[in-house]
């Protein structure tokens, strides 16, 4: 189960990168919200990005640091990211892009629009999230899920409609320019791209 949901994040991580790619990231100001071990961080920090990484566990973030040293080494383009230990709520600045990958499960529906609010707050131009979608298969799969015993990050995942987190993105001035659905075994995540209106 854990290697299908390894697998299924790196996928939406090479979407990410892919959309991040499109318009050159050297010098652009980065926020990646719940950055792990550096999946994401890392490969945009070698290009060039300013980072600032943040995740809530201080385990991730000091991993991630040490794998950003070990990557870095030789590439002349590479920036130094700022790792961080902080919660979602806390993370505070103003950045040309935000990303935000595989957190907001961890927000039930009442928390979605206010979390929203926040990492549209921080980004000046780009949001780059992914989520659960709320599908009635999903859903089912999720109860199904929640018959076996044992802590499977899956199952304790928050699914959000699409229609419901664009709505809430809309009334925040923002507009989804595009999106994209990842699935494989014990893994689905829905990833968009959202403007300033």
């Amino acid at each position: 189960v854990q290697k299908g949901i390894r697998d299924g994040h790196a996928k939406t991580i090479d979407i990410a990168l892919n959309w991040l790619g499109l318009g050159g990231l050297e010098g652009k100001t980065i926020c990646d919200c719940g950055c792990g071990t550096g999946s994401l961080t890392i490969p945009m920090a070698l290009q060039g990005a300013q980072v600032t990484a943040s995740d809530i566990s201080s385990m991730m973030v000091q991993e991630a640091g040490e794998r950003y040293e070990v990557a870095a080494q030789g590439v002349a383009s590479a920036v130094k990211p700022e790792f961080v230990a902080l919660d979602l709520e806390s993370v505070s600045g103003k950045y040309h892009t935000v990303t935000c990958l595989d957190v907001v499960i961890h927000y039930p529906d009442d928390k979605m629009a206010g979390m929203l609010k926040h990492l549209t707050d921080l980004a000046e131009e780009r949001l780059i999230l992914s989520f659960a979608p709320k599908t009635p298969f999903y859903s089912f799969l999720k109860r199904v899920g929640e018959l076996f015993p044992g802590p499977s990050k899956a199952t304790r995942a928050y699914l959000h409609s699409q229609e419901d987190v664009e709505k809430v993105l809309n009334q925040l001035g923002w507009t989804v320019i595009r999106n994209d659905l990842t699935k494989g075994n014990f893994y689905f995540s829905q990833i968009m791209e959202a403007r300033r209106i």
